[in-house]
């Protein structure tokens, strides 16, 4: 019990999650986030921008997207920590973004869809976990 408390504290230490990422699970929660994203080889750009190779990716550059000057000026590179925060509120995250959407609370369902998302290389091809 010691030791699963002692790591459990040393992974909220670095900012990684202490449970298991399930992409499949956190397919079934993309599915918030389908009507205006699209992910995968077909992916266009629709009321958001497509979210092929997301993770690694500076924010407001996929091209052909019209993104918030806020978005586009915030700097952010997205990585898990970062996504985690903005898909909480993205309106605290990024004041002035375009994104309407209220937020995901629940940090296991984050988790999933990162792991989700992170199975998509940026021209949409599922690449190996």
């Amino acid at each position: 019990m010691i030791r699963i408390a002692a790591a459990t504290l040393f992974l909220a230490a670095l900012g990684m999650p202490a449970h298991a990422q399930d992409a499949a699970a956190g397919e079934k929660v993309y599915v918030q986030c389908r009507a205006c994203h699209q992910i995968g080889e077909n992916a266009k750009n629709g009321v958001g921008p497509l979210l092929n190779g997301l993770f690694g990716r500076t924010a407001g550059t996929i091209e052909g997207y019209n993104y918030s000057e806020a978005n586009k000026k915030s700097g952010i590179v997205w990585d898990e920590k970062v996504f985690a925060e903005y898909i909480q509120n993205p309106r605290a995250k990024i004041p002035g973004t375009k994104m309407i959407y209220a937020g995901l609370k629940d940090e296991k369902r984050i988790q999933d869809l990162i792991a989700f998302l992170k199975q998509f290389d940026k021209d949409g091809k599922k690449t190996a976990q």
